[in-house]
């Protein structure tokens, strides 16, 4: 159990401002490929009302080629506020894709300086453009240049151990133009390995005038508070701790607010909306929703005796029908004994 310090209420208090957008909540929800798309923030919006959203990141190359917003863009006009997360090396394609993110209903513009994947480094993209900062300026200049919604950017406190540049890009970004920098407290090297190193965070909120909003390791409202106390962090932004658990922001968002917890959702509640996750994914991408299902049903089974066997079984299905059947099974069961029930399946 945490308190909310008196100071940490007095600096929450106020709407967080990315430029001209007025946000009225700290707390964040990242950008994840192949899980943020427009099903996975209704569900999170659901949850959390004012919090901002971000789509998964989007190839600014593709966009260039092909000329077609991917599905992965579509963004709904309720769902505001949004941004739509680009990621590329070219300056002239960032521009051109961030109009047409514009175009889409964009709040704000994200572009992606930190992914640590191979596939999208070994191009120029994500985290490698910590490594080439003039580069990195110059696609900001270039996307603050062609729209006028606020630019942003997430990035990681630096390449490796020896290449840690967290200060000195966050200020290059700024003066390039981005009005606000989320910072991965772990360098491309460690991946998603080790402790975030939030000390890093701190240091780059002293030295910029943007938000700096804080991200790594915000797995609960103790993490986050922790979290917004050491690093004096603008907000929070969380990623894999809602993964299965798309209640985490509007958890952390209600406590931040009132200082009060909200009550966790008990397990039968996470299979119902584990099911309705699953309805939502087929009713939206048919077949393909089925496949992506999958990794979304193994997160939302965990914290009840047979637990294991339910995400063995989800893992493989290959009908919504399926889906329903195993989830349905198993919410009678956990529901006939207040969740108590060792779930067995037939």
């Amino acid at each position: 159990m945490v308190v909310l310090s008196p100071e940490l209420q007095h600096r929450l208090r106020s709407p967080l401002y990315i430029g001209t957008v007025a946000l009225h909540s700290r707390v964040l929800q990242s950008p994840l490929s192949g899980v943020t798309d427009l099903v996975f923030r209704r569900l999170v919006r659901r949850y959390a009302p004012d919090s901002m959203m971000y789509t998964e990141m989007v190839s600014a190359s593709e966009l260039h080629h092909v000329r077609k917003l991917p599905k992965l863009m579509e963004v709904d006009p309720q769902e505001r506020p949004i941004s739509i997360q680009l990621f590329d090396c070219r300056p002239d394609f960032l521009a051109e894709a961030a109009r047409m993110a514009v175009a889409e209903g964009a709040d704000t513009v994200d572009i992606n300086m930190g992914c640590p994947v191979n596939k999208i480094t070994k191009n120029g993209g994500g985290s490698s453009l910590l490594r080439q900062p003039a580069i990195a300026e110059e696609i900001v200049r270039s996307v603050v240049a062609a729209v006028e919604v606020p630019v942003t950017v997430k990035t990681r406190i630096g390449w490796s151990d020896g290449e840690i540049n967290a200060v000195e890009f966050g200020r290059r970004m700024e003066d390039a133009g981005a009005q606000m920098l989320t910072l991965h407290g772990r360098t491309r090297e460690q991946g998603y390995n080790g402790a975030a190193r939030w000390e890093w965070i701190g240091r780059v909120k002293a030295a910029l005038s943007i938000p700096v909003i804080a991200n790594g390791d915000i797995f609960s409202v103790e993490s986050a508070v922790r979290c917004l106390e050491e690093t004096g962090a603008d907000g929070v932004m969380c990623s894999r701790g809602t993964l299965g658990y798309p209640f985490l922001v509007g958890e952390i968002d209600h406590f931040l607010k009132t200082g009060e917890y909200r009550q966790p959702p008990t397990p039968a509640e996470r299979l119902l909306c584990a099911r309705e996750h699953l309805q939502m994914l087929w009713e939206y991408k048919g077949d393909r929703g089925i496949r992506q299902a999958r990794k979304h049903m193994t997160w939302y089974t965990k914290g009840f005796e047979g637990a294991a066997e339910l995400r063995s079984r989800l893992c493989q299905i290959e009908s919504a029908d399926e889906g329903y059947r195993l989830l349905d099974g198993a919410i009678a069961q956990l529901q006939a004994t207040g969740d108590r029930a060792v779930v067995a399946l037939a």
